[in-house]
């Protein structure tokens, strides 16, 4: 993952070794979150678009190929069902498939009360250090 990556949340996701299935990674959802304060003031919730860097940042750290170096070329969909909120885990379950020239992941992020977002992603490969 590149060193000067701008990202809006704090804690980074933890590729978790796997076997043939699909790539898990996690990563703690802190109350110390720079986005809390302001969603919502009395009720904080993870910002969806939180969750979707979680997901993103999750395919980084955990790319199809080893040694592969992505870049985010689009978000295909997104669709939240149910809220993140300070303390939880998420878990992403990461599935990948190479069409087209370029590399799709498909996300599905959770906590321990269960499904919170599917995130669809594309990926182009980068050359170069």
């Amino acid at each position: 993952m590149p060193a000067a990556l701008a990202t809006p949340v704090q804690n980074l996701p933890e590729a978790v070794p796997a076997g043939n299935g699909p790539v898990t990674a996690r990563v703690a959802v802190g109350a110390q979150e720079r986005v809390f304060p302001g969603h919502y003031p009395g009720f904080p919730i993870f910002p969806g678009v939180c969750v979707v860097e979680h997901v993103h940042l999750s395919a980084l750290a955990a790319p199809p190929e080893p040694g592969l170096r992505l870049s985010l070329a689009a978000i295909e969909s997104t669709r939240f069902l149910s809220p993140v909120f300070p303390g939880d885990e998420l878990e992403v379950e990461l599935a990948w498939e190479r069409r087209d020239g370029q590399w799709r992941c498909k996300g599905v992020a959770r906590t321990a009360r269960g499904r919170a977002a599917a995130v669809r992603l594309r990926f182009s490969e980068r050359s170069g250090r």
